[in-house]
């Protein structure tokens, strides 16, 4: 498992997120504070608060280079 600081902060990056994620056969989880959501829920996304960074959480080792890919756009340092 791989956490990386991701940022959400308009619609259009949420949906175009979870499009992203939803093509691999992975589990994503958001961590924000004492809440964990599966990251592929349009509608848990938003439940959160969108305004500073949140922790994503992958599931992965086999795929983790093309998810760090296509992630590029919304990882902050």
């Amino acid at each position: 498992m791989k956490t990386v600081k991701i940022c959400l902060n308009s619609i259009e990056k949420v949906k175009s997120f979870v499009n992203e994620i939803t093509k691999f056969n992975v589990d994503f989880d958001l961590v924000s504070g004492r809440y964990v959501i599966d990251a592929k829920s349009i509608m848990g996304i938003f439940s959160l608060d969108l305004s500073k960074p949140i922790d994503l959480n992958i599931h992965t080792e086999d795929e983790l280079e093309a998810v760090l890919n296509v992630l590029k756009p919304y990882i902050v340092e």
